[in-house]
């Protein structure tokens, strides 16, 4: 009898251990209800600044989502990108993917603040940019989806991993897979993705190669983006031309219809179609601008879902600028 109700105890205890092993794991996910309860008004104070912010100046809503890749890529969607520099504390923003290339950061600047105004000490820097993200991609005539939220923010940066992980505007079909393969992303993910470049700007500097070296581009084209990025490296470095020729703000497929016509801006942007495996998935967006949407929208979630601190990780800055 003594050994059956001990049998029973430990049935129970086991149990109870695993219970609590899975609500430990189900805490540690992201959710779109994370501020159903603590802050429910975070979407509304987040999409009102957006929405200036992109009236004043439309270019905006393709840095925030730029931001949002550059943060993810490196250790994670952890906001480290927004950590300035101190002296002795080295961030992302001098590395050479991001040095006088990402911008829109008083943008999240404005962002936090109404949002502490509404609730403060709940919301990381981590989950606003991801909402901007979205909404950026909204607003400029994109796809909408459901954030998932309850990241936090962390404490470090890596200025290596900001150097090594984001994929240069020089890379081949195969860097670029392979890049977006050690975020887990595929690279069906990678070619969607890369639609984030329909709308946006890109500095000289990083396509000059690409209009006056690269064969694999429309002669015309070439000479029209040669007229404002001289091909002497350190002139006209900051000179900026669209990434999409067309409709640089508005989100839809005009991108890879460039692509088509072998009107890329970027070495990079034109490797997607470049008699590689990735040709047929360029034409499939170029044909259905809606399979582009869904696609997109799909990469986006699970980029979004790379190495998020939750739990007691990390913590919600005050100033997403700064450590706490």
């Amino acid at each position: 009898m003594a050994r059956a109700s001990a049998a029973r105890c430990s049935i129970s205890c086991i149990a109870v251990l695993l219970l609590l092993a899975l609500a430990g794991t189900s805490s540690a996910q992201l959710s779109t209800s994370f501020y159903s309860y603590s802050c429910p008004g975070v979407y509304d104070a987040v999409k009102s600044v957006m929405q200036s912010a992109i009236a004043r100046e439309q270019r905006i809503g393709a840095s925030i989502l730029r931001l949002f890749f550059h943060d993810c890529f490196v250790q994670g969607c952890d906001a480290s990108l927004l950590l300035d520099d101190t002296p002795s504390f080295q961030g992302e923003k001098m590395a050479t993917p991001n040095n006088g290339s990402v911008r829109g950061f008083e943008v999240i600047d404005a962002i936090k603040s109404a949002v502490e105004n509404v609730c403060p000490g709940v919301v990381s820097c981590a989950d606003i940019l991801g909402i901007a993200a979205r909404d950026s991609v909204v607003i400029m005539g994109g796809p909408s989806w459901d954030v998932k939220v309850g990241r936090r923010d962390s404490t470090t940066a890596s200025f290596n991993g900001a150097n090594n992980n984001i994929p240069p505007p020089t890379s081949g079909l195969a860097n670029l897979t392979s890049l977006f393969a050690a975020q887990g992303l595929s690279q069906k993910d990678m070619v969607a993705l890369s639609g984030a470049h329909t709308i946006g700007l890109a500095r000289c500097t990083n396509f000059r190669a690409h209009i006056y070296n690269d064969t694999n581009i429309d002669g015309a084209f070439a000479w029209t983006r040669q007229s404002g990025c001289p091909r002497t490296s350190g002139s006209g470095d900051n000179n900026l031309a669209p990434l999409d020729l067309q409709t640089p703000t508005i989100f839809e497929n005009n991108y890879y219809k460039n692509l088509l016509c072998k009107k890329g801006l970027l070495h990079s942007d034109q490797e997607l179609f470049n008699g590689g495996a990735t040709d047929s998935q360029v034409k499939s967006y170029v044909s259905s601008q809606s399979a582009f949407f869904a696609d997109f929208v799909t990469g986006m979630i699970k980029m979004g879902d790379i190495t998020p601190l939750t739990g007691s990780n990390g913590q919600i800055r005050k100033n997403c600028r700064r450590i706490n």
